[in-house]
């Protein structure tokens, strides 16, 4: 995807300012760094190419999505459960990881912490899953929700700690501007960084200029810290109107009964139809209308590059583990062995 000249002119000044503020005194990196991925499918199942590529780049640890906790009922409760439906590559470490919606937060989530922590072991133990050391919480939380949540941590903690094991969590970057989480350890999300709603050419995926203003936060955040990287694109469906309507699920826009194609990131839609959602149940689908257009974003190499060096001269020890999302072969055609090798990198 090409990228505009004004792109470059932004991302090279937010790397000149990066690197002018220095600040070698950030936080500490995260304990047993090691090149990881994320796993965020409802089955497990690795294809040849996603083996090769834990093989590669000597990937040791794979943060692996478990399930999510959601409403249903009026309670929080487990949603679209992992499926083993394969062996586990050898020599990697699993992190279970749980994806909890901020909604529940309000709903006595305590008392779901206990039951969570026995879930996920009672998950490992029957499907074989050896040696897990951790467990990670991914959510989104806010400052309205963030006493709520930093409670449920604490009991989930707790949990882990009569067990011999270790909490983290994920962090936004708009969360380092809050208090961080009563957790052992945190992955810095570097990507989701824009608005799908705003179209004003940036990359809502990673956009260095949506990282800028958060790198001064970043130096003194006072949590162990890693980073994860994008290697993912998106397919934005946008109305006639110029609105946005959904992110769409491995759309073949090739298909020229359905689409024409009118920029090198951009189709229109020719044939209206229902069509599911990504991250999405079966019963979740959205109308596309003739007329409306589908934008592909995919954040480029030297977009990510850029903003790991910037990252990394914040907080020096930050890439020390890089955790790449995610792992799925569809996914890692995008870029090239040393691109990714790049962004393995310290």
């Amino acid at each position: 995807m090409r990228l505009r000249g004004t792109y470059f002119l932004a991302a090279a000044f937010l790397l000149v300012l990066a690197l002018s503020g220095c600040d070698k005194s950030g936080g500490e990196g995260v304990a047993n760094p090691q090149p990881s991925v994320y796993y965020w499918r409802t089955v497990f199942a690795l294809d040849s190419a996603e083996r090769q590529f834990l093989s590669d780049h000597a990937i040791k640890k794979m943060y692996v999505r478990y399930f999510d906790v959601v409403m249903r009922g009026g309670r929080p409760m487990p949603n679209a459960t992992l499926r083993f439906a394969d062996t586990l590559p050898a020599g990697v470490e699993v992190i279970p990881t749980i994806f909890v919606m901020e909604n529940c937060l309000r709903h006595g989530m305590d008392s779901v912490a206990p039951l969570l922590v026995d879930r996920v072991l009672q998950m490992c133990e029957t499907c074989d899953v050896t040696g897990v050391r951790e467990i990670q919480i991914d959510c989104d939380w806010t400052r309205t929700s963030q006493d709520a949540y930093f409670s449920f941590l604490r009991l989930v903690r707790e949990h882990l700690a009569q067990r011999g094991m270790r909490l983290s969590a994920t962090i936004r970057l708009h969360q380092l501007r809050m208090a961080p989480p009563p957790v052992d350890e945190g992955v810095l999300m570097v990507y989701n960084t824009g608005d799908v709603r705003r179209r004003n050419g940036r990359n809502p995926i990673l956009d260095p200029r949506d990282v800028q203003p958060y790198l001064n936060d970043l130096a003194s955040y006072q949590l162990p810290l890693c980073a994860a990287y994008p290697a993912f694109r998106w397919q934005l469906l946008y109305g006639h109107d110029g609105k946005f309507k959904a992110i769409l699920y491995d759309e073949n826009l090739a298909d020229t009964t359905m689409y024409r194609r009118v920029a090198d990131d951009r189709y229109n839609v020719i044939f209206g139809r229902d069509i599911p959602e990504m991250n999405s149940d079966a019963s979740s689908s959205t109308w596309i209308s003739v007329g409306d257009t589908v934008v592909v974003m995919l954040p480029s190499a030297h977009a990510v590059g850029l903003v790991h060096d910037a990252l990394g001269a914040k907080r020096p020890s930050i890439n020390r583990q890089v955790v790449l999302y995610s792992l799925d072969s569809k996914n890692l055609k995008y870029y090239n062995t040393k691109e990714y090798e790049k962004v393995f990198s310290n």
